[in-house]
């Protein structure tokens, strides 16, 4: 395979017009390797998010329903959320299993990280698997989340990603691979 040296952009200056506790949006001024100027190229910053595929002592699959505003729609997934500053994504994972679900089990093996947006975004998702998970206590979702805990079989949850059930593309990627990696 014939590869040419692709090379970086040159960043010569960054400012941040929407800086909150959840987004920040970075606008950079950028010369192409042309040489060519682009005055306004946005990025969106994050600290990334953690995904757990997490399973039960016989083998069946955690996984959540809840409302996602960004597209209106209800979605099944797997356990996921941001990793909070100064926190490890294996941290998040563990966290955000035990708050949206209840659930605990074996500490977090960490699967692979996946680049989720490399046009517009910084961000990473951090897959991680818990075996031997069980409900400890009552979820303690953030208050904008309504979720609803679902256990389902390892080819049940196959069949979801393949058929647009599990639907986020991000989460696709997950299922199949934890699915991939074995039991």
């Amino acid at each position: 395979m014939n590869e040419r040296r692709l090379r970086a952009w040159r960043v010569i200056s960054s400012a941040y017009p929407i800086t909150t506790p959840f987004l920040r949006l970075r606008a950079d001024r950028v010369e192409l390797p042309s040489g060519a100027i682009v005055d306004e190229y946005y990025v969106r910053e994050s600290h990334g998010f953690s995904v757990v595929f997490a399973t039960t002592s016989d083998d069946r699959v955690v996984l959540v329903r809840q409302y996602k505003h960004g597209i209106g729609e209800v979605v099944t997934e797997l356990p996921a959320g941001g990793v909070d500053p100064g926190e490890s994504p294996e941290s998040c994972a563990v966290r955000e299993l035990a708050e949206e679900t209840g659930y605990a089990g074996s500490p977090a093996e960490h699967i692979r990280t996946f680049i989720t947006d490399p046009t517009n975004s910084n961000s990473r998702f951090h897959l991680y698997r818990i075996r031997d998970a069980e409900r400890k206590f009552e979820p303690y979702p953030d208050p904008t989340e309504d979720i609803e805990v679902l256990l389902a079989t390892r080819d049940e949850v196959r069949a979801m990603a393949l058929d647009g059930r599990i639907a986020a593309g991000s989460q696709v990627a997950a299922v199949l691979v934890a699915l991939a990696a074995g039991p």
